[in-house]
């Protein structure tokens, strides 16, 4: 994660911020401060994708990457305000939303930081997809009760 978003940077500062100050970190300004929150959302959309665990359809260009990396981060928005008691400013979403993407874009455009991340989750060359036996595709017991 270092190797994305150094540990100075302002999107892991937010995130550290938000993560030791869970339970009243909105309750500092009267309503939703907007760069912490996209700049959390940012570095959770990086994890998250690190992590892979939710992970079902692998990108395989830059412009897939980054939609997956914006979902992670609205998912990440959408958390943080509905466990704000502040309010949100008219216009507020909308723009949390946009420096969210300009983050992971500014972080994209860095280096070879895009092929590394679509490389990370691609699978390797020659292995062929298998399905496991817990598998939806391997039953193959036919139906036998008719559906009225």
């Amino acid at each position: 994660m270092d190797r994305l978003l150094a540990p100075h940077s302002p999107e892991a500062a937010a995130h550290n911020y938000l993560s030791e100050n869970y339970f009243d970190w909105h309750t500092d300004h009267p309503s939703v401060d907007e760069s912490l929150v996209s700049g959390c959302a940012s570095y959770r959309a990086f994890d998250r994708y690190l992590g892979g665990n939710d992970l079902f359809l692998v990108p395989r260009t830059r412009s897939e990457l980054e939609s997956v990396l914006r979902r992670y981060a609205y998912d990440a928005i959408h958390n943080a305000i509905a466990s704000s008691r502040s309010q949100l400013q008219t216009g507020g979403y909308s723009r949390i939303c946009h420096l969210a993407e300009e983050s992971i874009r500014d972080v994209l455009d860095t280096g070879d930081n895009a092929e590394i991340l679509l490389a990370l989750h691609r699978p390797k060359e020659g292995k062929k997809a298998t399905h496991s036996s817990q598998d939806c595709c391997s039953n193959t017991r036919p139906i036998t009760k008719m559906l009225k």
